[in-house]
């Protein structure tokens, strides 16, 4: 599992740096300079998907958690949810950079609720699996935090 959450963090950030190169070249190709729902893109996998992986990959570390199914749905539907959050995001945003009237269809919102209902149930997934380790009195992590940093 530690493997996994490594290799989606390493994904996200390739996948965000790669979007904000896209968007400063992709504007610039069409000389744009209004907004655009490409100007997010970057962050959006940056935090939610790296950061956020990273962040997971700690806890687990921290609280043995590698061996939680919860925690294998978590990952499962993050990244599902995040996929399909930054593809809207990116065709939305291409469609307004080249004026297409697309840009403005309800299928967008749609899509766009559908995916942050399924960030919302990997936040619950995420939260079941600490709710536990985190809550116990008689809980100790695996790991004293500056061990692990060596």
């Amino acid at each position: 599992m530690l493997a996994t959450l490594y290799r989606s963090a390493l994904t996200w950030t390739v996948v965000g740096l790669a979007s904000g190169l896209f968007y400063r070249e992709f504007t610039k190709a069409y000389d744009f300079t209004g907004t655009t729902r490409l100007a997010v893109l970057h962050t959006h996998a940056l935090v939610l998907g790296t950061l956020v992986m990273l962040l997971v990959l700690a806890l687990t570390k921290l609280f043995g958690l590698a061996e939680a199914r919860p925690l294998r749905w978590f990952v499962w539907v993050w990244n599902i949810g995040l996929a399909l959050m930054l593809a809207t995001t990116a065709v939305k945003g291409v469609a307004q950079v080249t004026g297409s009237a697309v840009s403005d269809g309800p299928a967008f919102a749609g899509v766009s609720g559908l995916s942050h209902m399924i960030l919302t149930a990997g936040f619950v997934l995420l939260f079941w699996v600490l709710r536990r380790p985190v809550t116990s009195s008689t809980s100790k992590p695996v790991a004293e935090p500056e061990a692990a940093l060596r």
